[in-house]
């Protein structure tokens, strides 16, 4: 048990990170509390730290819900506001948001921020995630810290672009541009960008992609949504593909096109219906020990009868699984692993 001295250290640590992220964020000119960097660090070491990015042009408040289902889980949790963003201010092509526009400043603060996430607990390997462009930055750096990472979880990952055409727009293009559609009042965010700060992006998720043919990775969970005109579903499949045969513990999923889940996937605000199971399914993975075939092979049984608490028993999962795995297995897709085990069966 850690003597007073230690439990001091340790507050102490903490409460440094704290003063020294706040102090920042002032000097930056954070105003809104949406934008600050979400820390929800554990009192004691757990050995359990997640280290999230959110998404290119957003903010830390993405993350909040998970945030807080992940320190509940007994995760220190932290969310930093990515370089340039969280500014206000009346941005356009003449006065661009204070985005970086080379991808070494974004590589930069994760590793300063994974070097800060060890030092809050030193015994822990940290689990990386993030959303979007967050989440390729997550992917980059547990390519580079393979060894340090428990698990990674990335959320509709930017490897590129929904169309090829897009790619080339943005690789070429130095103009300003404007998302389209109306920004979510609820929710702070830039409403336009310099083309050149989401090449950084491109140029990173790219690099992921080519380096995960060849380079390890920790087990990653990939959440890709059918509906999604941001981002290359494709990309996704192959990067799982790349990584699942030496991290087998690493899963893939799809949300249906028929649930209308966006790209910006993890909050209801944010157009997300389903963002109770989404936070259940990313509990569900950090919590189980069983590969995405093994997944599969407890949806394929539940088909021919039987009880997901028998399923269990026989494959001897007892230890492998804890209570969210369930409500992860009734979005698996029965019908598509039964026709592809039994192509003549159909189960209409």
């Amino acid at each position: 048990m850690p003597n007073i001295f230690t439990k001091l250290y340790r507050a102490t640590v903490n409460t440094i990170l704290v003063e020294q992220t706040k102090i920042k964020e002032d000097l930056a000119g954070i105003k809104n509390p949406l934008c600050r960097s979400i820390l929800l660090l554990q009192p004691q070491p757990t050995g359990k730290v997640a280290l999230l990015f959110h998404g290119f042009t957003a903010a830390p408040y993405q993350f909040g819900p998970i945030a807080q289902l992940l320190y509940q889980a007994g995760y220190s949790v932290m969310v930093p506001l990515m370089p340039g963003h969280g500014r206000s201010g009346e941005f356009s092509a003449s006065n661009p948001t204070p985005l970086p526009i080379e991808p070494q400043p974004y590589k930069d603060f994760a590793l300063e921020w994974f070097k800060q996430a060890q030092t809050i607990d030193p015994s822990a390997k940290i689990t990386v995630g993030g959303l979007s462009g967050g989440a390729s930055l997550a992917g980059w750096l547990g390519i580079e810290k393979a060894s340090q990472c428990n698990r990674g979880i990335l959320y509709a990952p930017y490897f590129g672009n929904s169309r090829f055409v897009l790619d080339l727009i943005i690789n070429k293009s130095q103009s300003y541009r404007t998302w389209l559609g109306e920004p979510n009042p609820a929710y702070p965010g830039y409403n336009g960008f310099q083309t050149q700060a989401l090449k950084a992006f491109l140029t990173i998720g790219e690099e992921v992609l080519a380096r995960s043919k060849k380079e390890a990775t920790p087990p990653i969970f990939v959440l890709s949504t059918g509906c999604d005109i941001a981002v290359n579903n494709n990309d996704h499949k192959e990067f799982f593909e790349n990584i699942v045969q030496n991290q087998p513990l690493s899963w893939y999923y799809c949300f249906d096109r028929d649930l209308n889940i966006p790209h910006t996937m993890l909050l209801k605000a944010e157009g997300n219906q389903w963002e109770s199971v989404l936070n259940i399914m990313t509990k569900a993975y950090l919590q189980s020990k069983i590969t995405w075939a093994e997944v599969e092979e407890i949806a394929y049984q539940m088909t021919e009868g039987k009880t997901y608490p028998q399923i269990i028993k026989e494959l001897g999962f007892e230890s492998k699984v804890l209570a969210d795995l369930p409500a992860l297995i009734t979005m698996v897709d029965k019908r598509a692993i039964v026709e592809a085990r039994n192509p003549s069966r159909s189960m209409d």
